[in-house]
C-alpha cells in the first residue's frame, strides 16, 4: 500500500487517470482492489484538495464502468468463460442459476450487499449477471445505486479519517463475508429440504 501511495503521489497530476485505468482493468479480472483504490483516491484528495473532484470521479466512474465490463464479458462470452482459466475460477457453473435467482428475487439488494463483500465476490456477481442474461438496463441501474452507496460511504470515511478507519473497514469486510456465507448456506439448505419434501410427496402421494 505504501509503495502504491508513493507511486501515485509522485505522479499526482495523472493520479486520477492511473486510478481510473487501474479500476477499468479490474473489470477484466486483473487483480486490482477497488477498496485500495478508494482509499488511495480519498487519501490523495485529503492531501491535495485541488484534485478532489478529479479523484472522486475517477474512482467512482472507474468502479462503475468496471462492473459493466464484467457484466458484458459474461453476457458476450457466456459459457466460453469456463474454458478460460483466468475466469473459470471466479464463477462455478453450478452457482450461476443460484445467483441468478437471487438477482431475480432481490434485485438491487443483491448488488448492494455484493459490493460490500470482498475476496473476488463482486466480480463473480457481475459476471453471473451477464451469464444469466439479466436485463442490462436493470443491472446498470441497480449497480449504479449500489456503486454510489459503496463509493460515497468508503470515500467519505477514508477522506475524513484516513488510515485510522482502514482496519475497521477490513474487519467489517470479514464480518460481512462471513454473514453472506451463512445466509447463502441457510438458503441452500432450506431449498434442499424443500426439494426432498416435494420429492417424497411425489413418490408417496397421500391416499384419499
Amino acid at each position: 500500500m505504501e509503495q502504491l501511495l508513493q507511486l501515485i503521489q509522485s505522479n499526482i497530476h495523472y493520479a486520477h487517470w492511473i486510478i481510473f485505468g487501474s479500476l477499468l482493468s479490474a473489470g477484466f479480472n486483473i487483480p486490482v482492489s477497488e477498496d485500495a483504490m478508494l482509499f488511495v483516491s480519498a487519501w490523495l484528495a485529503s492531501e491535495n484538495p485541488q484534485y478532489f473532484w478529479h479523484l472522486w470521479w475517477a474512482v467512482f466512474l472507474g468502479a462503475y464502468l468496471s462492473d459493466l465490463i464484467c457484466y458484458w464479458l459474461g453476457r458476450i462470452l457466456g459459457t466460453k468463460l469456463w474454458n478460460i482459466k483466468f475466469f473459470a475460477k471466479m464463477v462455478d457453473p453450478k452457482k450461476v442459476s443460484r445467483i441468478s435467482n437471487f438477482y431475480q428475487k432481490y434485485g438491487v439488494i443483491t448488488l448492494i450487499l455484493g459490493r460490500f463483500i470482498p475476496f473476488g465476490v463482486r466480480n463473480g456477481l457481475f459476471l453471473t449477471a451477464g451469464l444469466g442474461k439479466m436485463n442490462f438496463m436493470r443491472f446498470a441501474f441497480s449497480d449504479l445505486i449500489a456503486c454510489s452507496i459503496s463509493c460515497i460511504t468508503f470515500f467519505t470515511l477514508y477522506y475524513q479519517f484516513g488510515k485510522i478507519v482502514m482496519g475497521y473497514v477490513m474487519r467489517g469486510n470479514y464480518i460481512i463475508f462471513a454473514i453472506a456465507v451463512v445466509m447463502v448456506s441457510i438458503i441452500v439448505w432450506r431449498k434442499r429440504i424443500a426439494a426432498k419434501k416435494n420429492s417424497s410427496i411425489a413418490m408417496n402421494p397421500p391416499s384419499g
